[in-house]
Formats: structure tokens, C-alpha cells, sequence
């Protein structure tokens, strides 16, 4: 979804990670400039040397984090992919150990240098045989080669400075003629680089381009230390695509395909400074990192390869790509985007998931509808090698039904598994109720608006769907209920204890992001200290009462909320946008008011305040994929029996 820079100060955000044993009420809200970034898709964090080792502070793709700008994605991203292609070795190994039935192997029609056959969903090449039904083979290989327009990239003078804006910007000739160009430039020679005002140094390139063909800018740094950023911007001053970090190191390669004629602006700056105008060079976040740079800037007709497959409803789609591609991309029965990647976070499935990774970018899509659905890989040239799999979900056609048992009761467990330091008690849910405001006597009423909210959020709301007639799922509670996690097909959400005590910097964290629900026996965490410290925090559910608030309603629907959250990862969903104007219980941590049901009064517990749901939103544009999530149908069909 594409935003203006102006719409980017107004979003309220989220931010990062704590680091274990400082205080949660030292949690601040990011700054304006912060959001920009966020909203983006850009980290703000300082980058940490990539180890072998996870990254400090809780995994972000799993995580309610208190302030998102602190997690180093960057590092995030490059460790999954590591791990990833780990996981893809052992699983090549059991399907070996198995004698696993051979794929459906495919080979693309379209011939080599030839575009334009299989460019679109109503033209994509067919996979026969596949599918989950009887007598069809749920596994394929498909091959091909992207064959996008050859450009030439011609050598040119830097640009002259002061070539910082949209009014400045330094010709590039393309769009004009054929050819793309290659430079070197150095970011910090400006006016308002470091030596300069210190407001940031932009070198701006224009181009135009028309609708279809694609863009590659790659940023190389020889010399330096530059780490380089990224951002295309349209004629209108919106950023339209960002791109920082590739998974070598820190210099950037942005590839992006234009959906419309016009002319755009190229952005080259340093980690992290961003045009508060993108009219006025002089406006900048700050300058930073400097140095030079060598850019090259291509433009041409792309080549997308679509391969369609026909699923059954709530058939389980992954897939993976080698070779060329940096993107993989599967489209639904509209045809519309449902989940586009350019990055393997696969490690972050749970252990015994079959779904397949380790490529350089991975999918998967719950099908909400039976029919053809389509499998696409773009930016890229050259060979490709797609592995693409189908699967039931875990439970279809098993007795026993999924249970969700929510935990008040405090708990001694280990936190590894959440990237915790091992074992740890947690204090329990009563513990927190003074920090609302509330008494002892309060604590039944406000556990069961607990219960009803997750109940909405996670049985009543699915059901309403429609979606599917066989879906069930049962909420059990620790005071109500014998506590029987560790039995078959019982997942938990532990609601208490604190950052101290779990060693964990987030409000909430699931075990794993599971599409299908195969590991039907999960655990996730709510911690309490940040939700309940004193009001100011945009996390803290204390900023939003008043006198005029209903106290119990409005806590037990926000930490409802965050609930359903962490249960939505380990049901099989991923992050959706927090800065768009759709509310969803998979909204990342930032958009706090959004989450928690807070209305347009801003007070929380009050006749305005709004109920969220799952549901239909764009992925979360800091995790590396696009298109439109339902966040409803995956839980919809994760619990399906």
C-alpha cells in the first residue's frame, strides 16, 4: 500500500525490542522519523555483525513487540535465511529416508529469451496432475528461465550537486532511450551531508518508465563504509518501494515492477536518513552513514512466469524457489496477490511442519476457495528451479478437536523455545490487577472478559465465517478447567509474568508461525508489565482509562486481543500492516490504539471503542512480503477436524 511521506508522520507506530532486564516502562515511543521508516518497510535499529547465533532481543516475526524500532531486522532476516536452508537439508534428508514418491516435474513452455506467454495469471502454464485429491501427486518441480529485456548500462558523470530532490534530480536519460546507466557518486559531498546543514545527504536520479517493465538498482560500495539505502519515489512524492540490506551485507538492490507510465524518482542515501519532503533537499532525518558508491540503474520489460495449480479448499500451499528469482509470489481464484516474498523465514515454522524451504524466497497460502490458484516468480534472469507442495491440514478427519487453553495461573517453563534463557517462573495473572486499578475482587469478571473476548476473536467470529462447517476448536481456562497442556492437541497461552522474569523483551510471543496447524501442541506468552505500567506508553493499556472507562470491559478486550494475537501465529499467521486504516488482530505491535479496540474518543472502555478481528489486511510491509493476508480463513482451517 503505498503512502505519502505526510501520511507517514501521522501513523502511530510500534516499536522494538527491550534488552532482557531493563525496565519495561523504559519502553519510549518511537519518533517521527522512526515511523517514516517503519512504515516504509525500513529498519531503524542499529545493525549488529550477522553471527551464527540469534540475534539479541525476541524474534520480531513472532513477537508484540513493546517498539519495534529497535528490532535489527536486518540481522533477523539474514539468520533465518541461514537457518532456513538448514531446516531445507534436513527435510531433504527424512524425504530421502522415506522414498518419498517423485514430484510431478515440469518444464516451462515459454522458450528461453522469449517473454510474454505465461506473463500473467490468464496465461499461466497449467500443472497437471497436481493437487491433494485421490490419484493426484501433491508435490512438482517446476523449471524455466526468466528471460526480462537486455539493457545496457551506459557510464555517466555523477550527478552535480546539489542533486537532492525531486526538483534537482539528475536526469538519466532513461525511459527516453533503451539504455540504463551505471555512476559513482558519493553520499556526504552535498550540502547537507555531514560537513554540510547535517540534515542528510539524497542523490536523486529520474527516469521514466512505463506500465509492466521493471526496475533494478544495484548499489555496490568498493570502498567505505557506506551501508547504502534505497527509495523509489513517484511524481507525486510517495515512496512506492525501499530497499536497504540484501542477505550478502549492507549494500542495496532494489527491484520493483511498475504498475503504471510515469516518471519516478531514484533516492540513494545513507542508513538512515529519509526526505521529510522529497521536494526540499534540506529536509532530511540526519545524516549518517557517507561515502561513496558505484549505482547501476536498469529499466526494462520484465519477464513474470505464472504457473497455475488447481487446490481443494483448505488445501495447505508452500513453496520455494532456486536459481534466478528473487521473488516468489502465489495469486488466489480472484486472481489477486495473497502472499509475495523475497526472503526465506521458513526456520521460523514449527519443527514438524512438511512444509518445504530454504530457497531464496518462500510462500505459503491457506486456500480459502477450491480452483486454480497461481504460482509466479519474477525479478531475476536466468534458470529457476520451483519446488511447490500441497497438503491437508493436520487435524482434517481427526476425533479429537484443537484446544486453546488460556493459563492464569503463572508458570515455571522453559524459555528457550521463545529464544528465552531457559527455565523461568512466571508471576500469575492476579499479580497485575492493582496495576489497573483493579482488586482482587475484580479479578473473576475481568478473566472472564478475557474468556469472551478470545471466545469472539477465536471460535464465535470463525464460525460466523461460513468458511468452513467443520471447523472446532474448544477454550479452556486454568481457573475453570484442569490444566491439560501436554495432552494431544492442546495449545496454550500463558497470560502473565513480566520482560524480568521470562528474559524475553516483548508483550507477547508465540513458539512458531504454523500455516496448517501442524503442530497442534504450541505454546505462546502474553507477558503483563508492559500493558500495565503507568500511562504514557502508547503499549500501556493504563494510557487510555479514564473515569469515563468501563476498566474491566476495556482490559479484558485489549489483553483478549493480544491473546488471539499470539494464538493467530500458532494457528498459521504471519504480521499484517499496523499503519493502514484496517484493524486486525495480527497488526504488529505500534498501532497500539488500533489493537487494543481503543475508539475515536481515545478513551478505552467507552460505548466508541470498535471490535477487531481477524481478517482481511496487506502483510506487514518490515517482514519482507506482500499482498493480502486473510488472517481469518488461515485459523479458519488450521483447526479444522
Amino acid at each position: 500500500m503505498r503512502r505519502t511521506i505526510a501520511m507517514l508522520a501521522a501513523c502511530v507506530l510500534a516499536a522494538a525490542t527491550l534488552a532482557p532486564g531493563e525496565a519495561s516502562a523504559q519502553a519510549a515511543k518511537p519518533s517521527p522519523d522512526d515511523r517514516k521508516a517503519l512504515a516504509a518497510g525500513l529498519q531503524v535499529a542499529d545493525k549488529a555483525p550477522v553471527t551464527a547465533k540469534a540475534p539479541p532481543g525476541a524474534n520480531p516475526y513472532l513477537s508484540l513487540l513493546p517498539n519495534p524500532a529497535k528490532a535489527d531486522l536486518a540481522a533477523w532476516d539474514k539468520y533465518l535465511a541461514a537457518k532456513g536452508k538448514e531446516r531445507a537439508k534436513q527435510k531433504a534428508a527424512q524425504l530421502r529416508a522415506l522414498a518419498a514418491a517423485s514430484p510431478i516435474l515440469v518444464d516451462e513452455d515459454e522458450p528461453d529469451g522469449i517473454r510474454g506467454s505465461n506473463d500473467s495469471p490468464a496465461t499461466a502454464q497449467p500443472v497437471p496432475g497436481f493437487g491433494t485429491a485421490n490419484r493426484q501427486n501433491p508435490r512438482a518441480r517446476v523449471l524455466g528461465t526468466l528471460s526480462p529485456e537486455v539493457v545496457t548500462a551506459v557510464t555517466v558523470p555523477a550527478n552535480a550537486e546539489d542533486d537532492g530532490s525531486i526538483p534537482l534530480a539528475g536526469d538519466t536519460g532513461i525511459g527516453s532511450s533503451r539504455n540504463g546507466i551505471k555512476t559513482s557518486a558519493t553520499i556526504g559531498d552535498g550540502p547537507h551531508g555531514s560537513a554540510g546543514s547535517g540534515s542528510g545527504d539524497f542523490d536523486v536520479y529520474q527516469l521514466d518508465a512505463t506500465a509492466g517493465e521493471s526496475i533494478t538498482v544495484d548499489i555496490d560500495t568498493p570502498t567505505g563504509s557506506l551501508d547504502s539505502v534505497v527509495l523509489l519515489i513517484d511524481a507525486t512524492g510517495e515512496i512506492i518501494a525501499a530497499a536497504d540490506d540484501t542477505p550478502e551485507g549492507f549494500d542495496s538492490l532494489l527491484q520493483f515492477q511498475f504498475t503504471a507510465a510515469g516518471t519516478y524518482y531514484v533516492f540513494v542515501t545513507g542508513f538512515l536518513a529519509l526526505p521529510n519532503d522529497p521536494f526540499d533537499s534540506g529536509s532530511g532525518t540526519g545524516a549518517d552513514s557517507e561515502g561513496p558508491y558505484d549505482v547501476t540503474i536498469l529499466v526494462g520489460e520484465a519477464d513474470v512466469d505464472f504457473f497455475a495449480v488447481r487446490l481443494r479448499k483448505g488445501d495447505v500451499l508452500g513453496a520455494t524457489v532456486t536459481g534466478s528469482p528473487a521473488v516468489l509470489s502465489v495469486y488466489d481464484t480472484v486472481p489477486r496477490l495473497v502472499h509475495g516474498s523475497s526472503q526465506d523465514a521458513s526456520f521460523i515454522y514449527p519443527a514438524n511442519t512438511p512444509l518445504p524451504g530454504g530457497g531464496n524466497a518462500v510462500v505459503d497460502y491457506v486456500a480459502e476457495k477450491a480452483g486454480l490458484h497461481y504460482v509466479a516468480v519474477s525479478s531475476g534472469s536466468g534458470n529457476y528451479d520451483i519446488t511447490v507442495e500441497a497438503f491437508r491440514p493436520a487435524l482434517e478427519g481427526a476425533p479429537p478437536v484443537q484446544t486453546l487453553f488460556l493459563d492464569f495461573d503463572g508458570a515455571r517453563l522453559n524459555t528457550a523455545p521463545f529464544g528465552g534463557p531457559g527455565v523461568r517462573t512466571l508471576s500469575p495473572f492476579s499479580a497485575f490487577l492493582g496495576r489497573w486499578g483493579l482488586t482482587r475482587a475484580d479479578e473473576n469478571a475481568l478473566i472472564n472478559a478475557i474468556i469472551a473476548e478470545v471466545t469472539e476473536n477465536v471460535r464465535q467470529d470463525l464460525i460466523a465465517s461460513g468458511l468452513n462447517n467443520r471447523f472446532q476448536i474448544r477454550i479452556r481456562n486454568s481457573r475453570d478447567h484442569a490444566d491439560t497442556f501436554g495432552q494431544a492437541n492442546v495449545s496454550r497461552v500463558i497470560v502473565g509474568g513480566t520482560i524480568d522474569e521470562s528474559g524475553i523483551p516483548t508483550i507477547g510471543i508465540a513458539q512458531s508461525i504454523d500455516p496448517g496447524n501442524f503442530e497442534t501442541e504450541e505454546s505462546a506468552l502474553v507477558l503483563l508489565d508492559v500493558l500495565s505500567d503507568p500511562a504514557g506508553d502508547d503499549a500501556s493499556l493504563n494510557t487510555y482509562l479514564t473515569s469515563a472507562s468501563n476498566r474491566i470491559a476495556f482490559i479484558g478486550q485489549a489483553v483478549g486481543n493480544v491473546v488471539s494475537h499470539e494464538a493467530g501465529h500458532f494457528f498459521g499467521n504471519w504480521h499484517v500492516d499496523q499503519f493502514n486504516d484496517i484493524a486486525n488482530l495480527m497488526d504488529q505491535g505500534g498501532n497500539f490504539p488500533f489493537l487494543y479496540g481503543v475508539g475515536p474518543d481515545g478513551v478505552g472502555g467507552t460505548a466508541d471503542d470498535p471490535d477487531v478481528d481477524f481478517g482481511e489486511d496487506e502483510f506487514n510491509p518490515n517482514e519482507g512480503f506482500t499482498g493480502t493476508e486473510d488472517t481469518l480463513s488461515r485459523v479458519v482451517f488450521g483447526v479444522t477436524s
